[in-house]
């Protein structure tokens, strides 16, 4: 779809089913790493007759409100957007559908799912035991979960949260789709997500490649409250939330929300595109104007690989202090920044640390992750000192998990990179 060469996660085998898991990196970062002349950005490579680049400070709000309309035109319910370039007042962005307005008006401070991103937190919390000497990358999961993960005793910490464990992703097995439909409220706790991923084959020995694999982070969460004695929910609340004064950012234990939250929806079955199976087209929830509204579904099937809200503003803070050192002491920040390669073609290509994602761009080197659950779609980044930041939230996902939207992907892409070389302080691409 976007005018580069970065595989998807789903390279390694052949595309069966959704696997639930963030897609930036299948559909963004491509966008965003795309070696182009000039500004260098994949959305003037794809239009070059109808974009400039222009250095316009007193433009940029105006010209980011723009995207954020296109892209609400182009058919996403909401679109919140934050970026703080580390120079000056932050650009705070909320856009939404008028059919929305009757359920919610969208504000800039508003919660909401952030999916994948929880890996950064989670991992943050892995390391900072390992700071206080409680646990080691280098332990095999046999050490703290003996004999619920085959081959675990090959199996390290490390290879659980840089994704190359080889662990089968429990996103895959069907028993979790009638969860993220909203049709099912069973608890699943980090456990059980773990035993619903290894009782698939894994896909490869350990440490042999680069796989995405949500298993990892529900045995990573399974450490964590086994040598903690603690819960996810509490290890996030204590060590993280509070310490950084986040008053919006929680591990969810169930679907309600604790403030004023974003809308998530997703088209109702009838207005589904072609391109998203039949098996995902009824989601619950309330039904207007075409859409099923998903924001009561319970997020809890994400568990430690998915499970956490947050906000805009809540997040930047978070990167903030993660990529100053605040959260975690020299070395174990080190190990945080220290990647894997996700395509073995391209070693010095995109890569994947210890729950967080890096590329270079044009603009300037990112590193973030994204998130991905039904109704939200969201991206975070951050520069390598945590001086500038960014957060683009979709309220929508089935376009981007099912590749079914084109005309919305392309809008989403231009805000994208738009939002990326402001957060740099760099030319914007200005289209049309």
């Amino acid at each position: 779809m976007y005018p580069c060469d970065v595989p998807s996660r789903r390279a390694v085998r052949p595309r069966r089913r959704p696997r639930w898991r963030p897609r930036w990196l299948s559909r963004w970062l491509r966008a965003l790493t795309a070696a182009v002349p000039a500004v260098g950005l994949a959305v003037v490579a794809a239009h070059p007759a109808a974009a400039t680049a222009r250095q316009a400070p007193d433009g940029t709000p105006a010209l980011l409100r723009r995207l954020a309309r296109e892209v609400v035109a182009a058919g996403a319910p909401g679109v919140l957007v934050r970026v703080d370039d580390g120079r000056g007042r932050p650009v705070e962005i909320a856009e939404q559908a008028a059919w929305t307005r009757r359920d919610h008006v969208l504000k800039t401070g508003d919660e909401f799912r952030m999916g994948s991103n929880t890996k950064t937190m989670v991992a943050v919390l892995v390391l900072q035991l390992v700071a206080e000497g409680r646990l080691a990358l280098t332990d095999p999961v046999d050490k703290w979960l003996p004999g619920q993960v085959p081959g675990g005793g090959a199996i390290t910490l490390r290879m659980l949260l840089n994704h190359t464990s080889g662990l089968y992703d429990y996103t895959d097995d069907p028993a979790i789709r009638p969860s993220l439909l909203g049709k099912d409220r069973r608890r699943w706790t980090p456990a059980k997500l773990l035993a619903l991923g290894v009782r698939h084959a894994p896909l490869f020995a350990p440490g042999v490649r680069w796989s995405y694999s949500n298993t990892g982070y529900a045995a990573v969460g399974a450490v964590l409250e086994r040598v903690t004695g603690t819960s996810l929910a509490a290890l996030v609340r204590d060590r993280i939330a509070r310490p950084l004064g986040l008053g919006h950012t929680y591990y969810a234990t169930g679907p309600s929300w604790r403030g004023s939250y974003a809308r998530g929806y997703e088209p109702d079955a009838a207005h589904q595109p072609p391109a998203v199976p039949a098996a995902f087209r009824r989601l619950a929830g309330p039904r207007h104007d075409g859409h099923v509204d998903v924001s009561g579904h319970d997020p809890g099937w994400g568990g430690p690989a998915g499970a956490v809200v947050s906000s805009t503003r809540d997040w930047a803070r978070f990167h903030a202090a993660l990529m100053s050192g605040r959260l975690l002491p020299a070395a174990q920040l080190a190990e945080l920044r220290t990647t894997v390669p996700m395509d073995p073609r391209r070693p010095d290509g995109p890569g994947y640390g210890l729950g967080i994602q890096t590329a270079a761009h044009p603009c300037g080197t990112f590193w973030g992750h994204d998130g991905g659950m039904p109704g939200y779609l969201t991206t975070n980044l951050t520069d390598r000192t945590g001086g500038r930041t960014a957060t683009v939230l979709i309220a929508a996902e089935y376009w981007a998990e099912f590749e079914a939207d084109p005309k919305l992907a392309k809008a989403v892409q231009a805000l994208q990179t738009a939002v990326t070389c402001t957060m740099f302080s760099k030319p914007v691409p200005v289209t049309g």
